[in-house]
């Protein structure tokens, strides 16, 4: 039986993937992948993401494409305010199903220094008003930064909800995330038994609530991790791994989950089949 799955995060509009980008679409259609979204985070790069999803949208045998511009937190350095008119242009002319990756990332020492903090609050206050104006949902990118992203959005009233990409958080922020309407989203870091508390946030808010991605060309799934560059970098052909281990966590059948997570990621980016 073939399953359907979606790879909510990547990117894979990124030069690792100018080589074999087609090769590994098809690929990734093969394994089951019949949908992905390309994932924005930095202006400069804007160009490239549209021509990868026009590029995706113009073969056959690959997985649909979705457009999801945004600038990254951790970039924070590097944006400036005309990037949020060139974000707010894709908005306004290309098909996207919502902004992104945006947040709070205070992972490196110099993300914490006041100023460097108060941009970063601005750009993805400033992006969350864009999602707002454009009735997008977001998907979010949280590193350390839980309580001040929640805080924002309800500043924010922000009524579209979207994916928390790449969950890092407790059981406690994934269920008020989801109160607000997000769903949490799952790397292949979920093949990791040793990855402790996300298990415990999988198996704490239930297979309703969640979806899955691979981040690529990063999070590579453990299985996946060897010595080899071949097999270390990580693509959208990885996604049946990261369901796998999923599937394992909440103990449940593939057959079962995958439906439901279908279903969990049309409804966070307000697609139609």
């Amino acid at each position: 039986m073939s399953l359907r799955l979606f790879d909510t995060h990547t990117h894979f509009d990124v030069p690792e993937f100018d080589l074999d980008r087609m090769q590994l679409a098809h690929a990734a259609k093969q394994k089951g992948v019949d949908a992905l979204v390309l994932i924005g985070f930095l202006a400069s790069r804007f160009n490239d993401l549209v021509q990868t999803h026009h590029f995706l949208q113009q073969l056959d045998d690959v997985p649909r494409s979705h457009l999801a511009p945004g600038l990254h937190p951790f970039y924070i350095e590097q944006h400036e305010p005309e990037h949020l008119t060139g974000l707010e242009h894709l908005l306004r002319t290309e098909p996207c199903v919502a902004v992104g990756e945006i947040g709070l990332d205070t992972f490196l020492k110099q993300h914490k220094q006041p100023d460097i903090y108060q941009k970063q609050q601005d750009y993805f206050s400033a992006q969350l008003e864009l999602a707002q104006q454009y009735q997008k949902p977001v998907l979010l990118h949280i590193r350390r930064a839980h309580a001040d992203v929640l805080k924002l959005l309800k500043q924010h009233k922000f009524a579209y909800g979207g994916i928390a990409h790449a969950f890092g958080g407790g059981v406690e922020e994934a269920k008020a995330l989801i109160k607000m309407g997000f769903k949490i989203g799952v790397t292949g870091q979920i093949t990791n038994p040793n990855a402790k508390k996300l298990h415990q946030v999988v198996q704490a808010v239930g297979a309703e609530h969640v979806v899955i991605e691979t981040d690529c060309p990063d999070m590579t799934p453990l299985c996946c991790q060897s010595s080899t560059e071949q097999r270390t970098r990580n693509t959208p052909v990885n996604l049946p791994y990261v369901f796998d281990g999923l599937a394992q966590s909440l103990q449940m059948s593939v057959t079962e989950l995958a439906p439901m997570l279908w279903k969990n990621s049309l409804q966070a980016l307000r697609v139609s089949e």
